[in-house]
């Protein structure tokens, strides 16, 4: 039987023209196999993997090699410090979207009862991780996919997060007369066609989420449209867009009525979310 280590490096080599994270995706595989944490990949590379456990791991890397998602293959994605569920209904929760959920935590009192909607919520990581740190907030999530809604459920479940809201619905739809003082979304961004999809994110990832239709802005453009009629006077529309989106994004924003629209960088210093404000007059 094979150790740790020698595990480790030979599932390096079998996806190091596969992979751009070739050691990553085998320590996480590896553990999912043997169902341990990292932790002990390092303070015990001597130890022999059982047949079963490396039976498993190679199922899990020939799988990798063929471009399946790491998380798909495990079954779950860290965000925000939890464990989520994902699978080929859920859109993997990025690093990236934790700016968001950062910035609307700075607009969030502690101890006010703030109205929230998370449109699209996927696996409901941008929902659950508000609930989490603001107990008060009275959270909706809402997606159209209701095999999402299923996993959205049960992450709320594991997380103990019982207040959220889910709903089955295309955007505001099923929501008719409600209002909410901060409107979140993580919509479909990509343009049909864009040379910049990865292969395996659009053959693994779901379309409707990921790709919003020949411009990338439908999606877009819509919430910022529909959330004048679910903003509550003084609230907040956030949401993340894609590379070189941001200019005809504010640009459409102010065109509407919102005020002080402002771009926020993520972690890699990109242009990743704009942040405007409802005052005013409703359009009829």
């Amino acid at each position: 039987m094979a150790t740790i280590a020698d595990s480790l490096n030979r599932g390096i080599r079998f996806l190091n023209d596969a992979s751009s994270s070739p050691r990553l995706d085998c320590e996480v595989l590896l553990c999912h196999a043997l169902e341990c944490p990292r932790s002990r990949l390092f303070a015990r590379p001597e130890e022999e993997v059982p047949r079963l456990q490396a039976w498993r791991y190679g199922h899990l890397l020939r799988r990798r090699r063929e471009g399946v998602p790491v998380s798909y293959l495990t079954g779950e994605r860290e965000f925000w410090s939890m464990n989520l569920r994902v699978n080929p209904a859920t859109l993997i929760p990025r690093p990236e979207t934790e700016d968001l959920v950062a910035l609307a935590l700075s607009l969030i009192p502690i101890d006010t009862a703030t109205r929230l909607i998370d449109l699209g919520t996927g696996s409901g990581a941008i929902a659950l991780a508000i609930a989490k740190e603001r107990p008060c907030c009275n959270v909706t999530a809402v997606d159209r996919s209701q095999d999402a809604l299923v996993i959205a459920r049960q992450n709320a479940e594991d997380h103990q997060l019982k207040k959220v809201r889910f709903l089955c619905s295309d955007w505001f739809d099923a929501l008719p007369g409600e209002t909410f003082d901060l409107v979140l979304a993580n919509p479909p961004y990509v343009a049909e066609g864009d040379p910049r999809l990865e292969p395996e994110v659009l053959a693994y990832e779901p379309v409707q989420a990921l790709i919003s239709g020949a411009t990338g802005f439908e999606a877009l453009e819509r919430i910022a449209t529909d959330a004048l009629h679910h903003l509550a006077e003084g609230g907040h529309l956030i949401m993340e867009h894609g590379p070189g989106q941001s200019v005809r994004l504010i640009e459409f924003l102010e065109s509407l009525g919102y005020h002080r629209v402002v771009r926020h960088h993520d972690i890699n210093g990109h242009d990743r979310l704009v942040h405007a404000q409802f005052i005013g007059k409703r359009t009829p």
